[in-house]
């Protein structure tokens, strides 16, 4: 089975509105495996390595100060297609141009407070894994649930 990982992230919006749980649950009930999560209120160097290819837009400093205001919930989850599936989980960027029952569909209004990150693509989500966990943090284990999930090819 081809098996890809993403980066999820609930955001300080997401944390403080205590949302955690219902965003986990989401992901756990589509099938995913949940391969790293942790708590941090991550330092701004970081945060400006992460959003780095938004540095020259006019929104990106408020950005980077919104994420600073909370703690945020960093997450790896795996399965086939996680990055693609994983992002119609969270809905669109813009939480009004988002479906009922997407995570932003169903828990935001504002795409400045949209609750969740997403990786965008695959590459992406190398980098945001490698930039959020260390080495170890990451777990690689069988998922128990695995051969309910996934038909042998």
């Amino acid at each position: 089975m081809s098996s890809e990982q993403t980066f999820i992230a609930i955001k300080p919006d997401g944390v403080q509105r205590g949302l955690v749980g219902p965003i986990v649950s989401r992901f756990e009930s589509r099938g995913f495996k949940l391969a790293a999560i942790k708590l941090i209120s991550p330092p701004r160097e970081l945060l400006e390595k992460h959003y780095a290819d938004l540095a020259d837009k006019p929104f990106f400093p408020g950005l980077v100060t919104y994420m600073l205001s909370g703690p945020i919930v960093a997450m790896v989850w795996e399965g086939r297609d996680a990055v693609k599936t994983g992002r119609t989980i969270l809905g669109a960027t813009n939480p009004l141009a988002s479906a009922p029952g997407t995570i932003r569909g169903d828990y935001a209004i504002d795409v400045g407070r949209n609750v969740c990150h997403g990786s965008d693509s695959v590459e992406n989500a190398k980098k945001e894994i490698a930039l959020w966990f260390k080495e170890g943090e990451v777990i690689n284990y069988k998922h128990s649930q695995f051969d309910w999930i996934y038909e042998k090819a």
